[in-house]
């Protein structure tokens, strides 16, 4: 669907058109939360299915437990992140996408296989940028 396409159809709905691009548009906020340093692995992560907090910190090589937690709440609370705490001992929390999260860890799964097959590429144009800049 194209921007007009849905520019109409939020009118017609009497939504508030978002352009992530103005600057207190609230879609901005949700963009940053997801394609932050740790918002995208995080997201990536989850996309192989559900995981406790510490193995999510395993798979997510170098985040703080203190990033990691506001991360989440921050992706929770933007409807990107299923938080499950199963009454019991002992305590756990498992965290999953929701399936708009689903949609959004698909799109950032292909952009990260995009990058890592195009790596020697990215490595090739650094080290010509950094010759020629020697």
């Amino acid at each position: 669907m194209t921007t007009r396409a849905v520019s109409e159809t939020q009118a017609e709905e009497n939504q508030p058109e978002f352009d992530v691009f103005a600057r207190r548009c609230p879609s901005r906020q949700t963009m940053e939360a997801v394609t932050g340093r740790w918002g995208v692995l995080v997201i990536a992560g989850l996309h192989a299915g559900s995981m406790r907090f510490s193995e999510l910190r395993r798979r997510v090589d170098g985040v703080s437990e203190k990033m990691l937690s506001q991360t989440l709440h921050t992706l929770e609370r933007d409807g990107l992140v299923n938080r499950v705490a199963p009454a019991g001992f002992p305590s756990r929390v498992d965290y999953s996408l929701t399936p708009l999260g689903s949609r959004v860890a698909a799109e950032l799964v292909d952009l990260i296989e995009l990058l890592e097959g195009s790596m020697p590429d990215i490595m090739a144009a650094r080290e010509r940028y950094d010759r020629e800049r020697a």
